[in-house]
C-alpha cells in the first residue's frame, strides 16, 4: 500500500465516525463534515490505487 491510499483510508473512517456521531447526536454540522470528509478520503483512496496499478502495471 502507497501513503495515498493509507492516508486516504484513514480519512473514511474518521468521516464515517463524525457522520455517524453528527446524525446521533442531531448535529447536522458535524454530519456534513463527516460526510465530506469521507467522500475526500475516498477520493485519496482510489487515487492511491490507481498509483499502485500503474506501478505495477510499469513494472511488468
Amino acid at each position: 500500500m502507497n501513503k495515498d491510499q493509507v492516508k486516504g483510508r484513514v480519512e473514511e473512517v474518521k468521516g464515517k465516525v463524525k457522520e455517524v456521531a453528527g446524525n446521533v447526536v442531531g448535529n447536522k454540522s458535524l454530519e456534513a463534515e463527516g460526510i465530506v470528509q469521507k467522500t475526500a478520503g475516498q477520493i485519496q483512496a482510489g487515487l492511491g490505487d490507481a498509483k499502485s496499478e500503474v506501478a505495477s502495471k510499469l513494472s511488468k
